[in-house]
């Protein structure tokens, strides 16, 4: 197993480019079990988690081959309705299959999905849309068995909160369903956006993009001829990189981004005293003498996004005054605070609400809990003095394209190594 060591204190500069979204690839991949064509796609991050879900969908019968950040994909000879929990168990989000293999084959079981372990992030929300869609579910031996004997058919579907898989799966599978699905109260994250254009440009007709309320009116069970796909860039990455350059004062150029996606964070930026200039695809950070305290509510897009809340907490750590996190999309994800606290950041929690008053960082031996969570440790270990050791970075590896090499091209002080046996 790796960690990462890492000596504080270093400035970045330079030039660092952003990888397409692996939370916008991963339902791609997905989509692409409704069509009838080989599909390529580019710009797709090699990650852990993508390289997952091409192995289930191979697994099944699939084809698919990661090169260069391009990505074949031909469904047509898929034998097995049966995502098994071996590969299904790495990853929560391999239950997007679920509706592209039901939409299609009218039946197929997906084992129960793992992946981060961040509190509760129950699919009642798919299981219950797909149910009203006509399918039978049941849930026996760890798996998700459904079966809709004459194809799915269009419903109205209301989610009782707003579930960004959750909506993706819906939207596919109401592509191939019989007749008109609308979808109330429907996750208006840019990866949706994505999903929802691609189908669009299938033949598939949808309306309501980007909005609350999505009307698709499905093919009945025809399968897509699908375009060549350019996954967008990814824009949890390109926070957490705007959020390294700002721990560490430094001026550094991030490209390929879509700063329309990022409007959040770049608002608590510029709260925290960090100016950032945009010019098309570029965002460019000035170094901040100093940070200011911060005021953060998560919620859904697009409001402040909760994959970025703990890269936020650790430069709350440094700042000059107290901040307020309240987290309210997840339980449990407060606990990169520990962690933190290890290297003498001052937090407090009281249930969905971290305090944090700035401080100095000391490099320390820490434990990474989950994917987020790692990336804010990597920033906190930027400002520590002395030598910081993280462990566990195998969560880093599932969402972040060669995270060490692209620091490292921009000056950090950041190694990868072994562990001890």
């Amino acid at each position: 197993m790796d960690f990462l060591q890492i000596q504080g204190g270093a400035k970045l500069s330079g030039e660092v480019s952003i990888s397409g979204a692996k939370n916008a690839a991963l339902p791609i991949i997905a989509s692409t079990i409704l069509a009838k064509n080989e599909v390529e796609i580019l710009n797709v991050p090699n990650v852990v988690d993508i390289n997952t879900l091409v192995a289930l969908l191979c697994n099944l019968g699939a084809q698919g081959q990661l090169k260069n950040n391009f990505l074949t994909l031909n469904t047509q000879e898929i034998n097995s309705t049966k995502a098994t929990y071996d590969i299904v168990r790495k990853m929560r989000a391999s239950i997007l299959v679920l509706g592209p293999l039901l939409a299609r084959f009218k039946e197929c079981a997906v084992s129960l999905p793992g992946g981060c372990a961040i509190g509760a992030r129950p699919i009642d929300l798919h299981l219950s849309a797909l149910e009203k869609m006509g399918a039978h579910i049941s849930i026996q031996g760890g798996y998700v068995s459904a079966s809709a004997k004459d194809g799915l058919k269009g419903a109205e579907i209301i989610f009782d909160k707003i579930t960004v898989t959750g909506s993706e799966n819906i939207i596919m599978a109401a592509a191939l369903a019989r007749g008109k699905t609308r979808i109330l109260n429907a996750a208006k994250e840019p990866e949706v956006v994505q999903i929802c254009e691609i189908l669009a440009d299938c033949g598939v007709e949808i309306n309501g993009i980007g909005t609350s309320e999505i009307n698709i009116t499905g093919t009945d069970g025809e399968l897509l001829q699908m375009p060549q796909i350019s996954v967008i860039p990814d824009r949890i990455e390109a926070g957490t990189y705007l959020c390294a350059a700002a721990i560490s004062a430094s001026q550094i150029t991030l490209k390929n981004t879509k700063k329309e996606h990022l409007r959040a964070v770049l608002d608590k930026l510029s709260d925290m005293g960090v100016k950032c200039e945009c010019e098309g695809s570029d965002i460019k950070v000035l170094p901040a003498s100093s940070l200011k305290p911060v005021n953060i509510i998560t919620t859904e897009y697009p409001g402040f996004p909760t994959d970025m809340q703990a890269q936020f907490m650790a430069l709350a750590c440094v700042a000059d005054g107290t901040s307020v996190i309240e987290e309210r999309l997840f339980e449990n994800r407060f606990m990169h605070a520990s962690e933190l606290a290890r290297m003498g950041a001052d937090i407090k929690l009281n249930a969905h609400i971290a305090t944090i008053t700035g401080t100095k960082l000391e490099g320390a031996d820490v434990m990474a809990t989950d994917l987020r969570a790692s990336s804010a440790l990597v920033i906190a270990a930027l400002a520590a003095r002395g030598v910081s050791n993280i462990h566990r970075i195998y969560h880093l590896d599932r969402g972040y394209e060669n995270l060490e090499q692209k620091l490292s091209s921009l000056g950090a002080n950041i190694k990868r190594l072994k562990e001890n046996a």
